[in-house]
């Protein structure tokens, strides 16, 4: 059984097992299901029992190219790194001296808790913390980053610091709380980084995951109109369902020219950039308005050719935008408890622990249309698959 230091916590009727299964990256693309001790927090820190988790996009970017994560020092690979970020779960041990949550509560989890000590932490950036990834040896500065510079959510059980967990009420599933930080980081996006203001005009493109909750988000903050751009018809559906007052798809229509004309010739306030081509960081430029704001929220795969000269005569606000910070998890929940939008209609596919394999494939190959692949953790046979390519 669970055996830790004095100081930290457990409860009878939550036990902890000594060890946990987790999926651990090997060679790029490779994952293996193994067996790894359940760790122990520390100060400030809690263990959380890890129920569901969803798959990102990014956790894909991890397992097969290693960026961004950063363990050691240096890519991920080969060294018992376990990803996955998106987790929600029940509290099961508390650190030394932590009194702010309770075992048997459950929480779902923000991924950063910033070193405290940067500059940008002391600024409340703390998901642009300048010790990204200095948490080993000599060089321990405290941050954390679960899924990327720490292990993840691929697993049974995770530590995670007090700062980044956000209660989950009891009528919101396990699913749907997985769901949060897709919508918080929306919400940081519009909020903190942007500084939306209700009646602005928000123009989203690409209804991916973090696409589809900000037509939602914006909506929700009072932006008007909303108007999401894409592809595929059945997620338009879903994002006009989550609050886009106009869809558009691009093989359809001229989305530059629908914008413009829904905003009286001007451009929209906003461009959410969620596609992370170089086509739709241009369609970007050409159809936000003078002194409007680009979001990229999208990682390119490649280094992109954008129109400096309209950027610059236009005053065009142009920024990046790296995970949840500012606490806006939190304001997220807020949000999805009052059903303010709907966030559920983006998850599509569910999936075993044992068969995180398969879930990655439904994700990344869009399988069935999959938007949102949620594997859940509990309730499942011990046994250990071979290792899965």
């Amino acid at each position: 059984m669970y055996a830790p230091p004095p100081g930290v916590r457990t409860a009878p009727d939550l036990p902890v097992p000594a060890q946990m299964r987790a999926w651990t990256l090997g060679d790029p693309g490779q994952l293996t299901l193994s067996e790894k001790p359940v760790p122990v927090p520390g100060r400030a820190e809690v263990l959380v029992r890890i129920d569901a988790v969803a798959i990102c996009a990014t956790d894909l970017e991890v397992i097969r190219y290693g960026t961004p994560a950063l363990i050691g020092g240096g890519l991920p690979f080969n060294k018992g790194f376990t990803p996955g970020h998106e987790y929600m779960g029940t509290v099961a041990a508390l650190g030394p001296g932590v009194d702010e949550w309770r075992i048997g509560e459950r929480v779902t989890v923000e991924i950063h808790a910033g070193c405290g000590q940067c500059k940008r932490c002391r600024q409340g950036l703390y998901t642009a913390c300048l010790n990204y990834g200095r948490n080993y040896g000599e060089v321990d500065k405290g941050h954390r980053a679960n899924g990327f510079t720490t292990d993840g959510g691929f697993a049974e059980y995770a530590v995670n610091n007090v700062n980044t967990l956000v209660r989950v009420p009891d009528t919101m599933t396990d699913e749907e709380a997985t769901l949060v930080v897709t919508a918080g980081t929306s919400m940081y996006g519009l909020t903190e980084l942007g500084g939306l203001v209700a009646g602005e005009s928000v123009v989203v493109i690409g209804p991916g995951p973090i696409g589809l909750l900000a037509a939602g988000v914006a909506k929700a903050l009072g932006a008007a109109p909303v108007i999401l751009i894409g592809t595929r018809d059945g997620r338009l559906e879903i994002g006009r369902r989550l609050g886009a007052d106009r869809v558009i798809n691009v093989r359809d229509e001229d989305a530059v020219a629908v914008v413009r004309g829904l905003t009286g010739g001007l451009g929209a306030d906003y461009v959410i950039e969620c596609a992370g081509s170089e086509e739709a960081i241009g369609m970007a430029t050409a159809m936000v308005n003078r002194g409007g704001k680009i979001c990229l929220a999208a990682f390119p795969h490649d280094p992109v050719t954008v129109d400096v000269p309209q950027i610059v005569r236009n005053n065009v606000y142009l920024y990046g935008i790296r995970g949840e910070g500012r606490s806006a998890t939190h304001r997220a929940m807020a949000f999805m408890a009052e059903r303010r939008f709907d966030a559920r209609l983006i998850h599509t596919h569910t999936f075993a622990l044992a068969d995180l394999p398969e879930a990655l494939r439904h994700a990344r190959d869009r399988i069935g249309d999959a938007i949102k692949v949620v594997v859940k953790a509990r309730h499942e046979a011990a046994a250990l698959p071979a290792a899965a390519q």
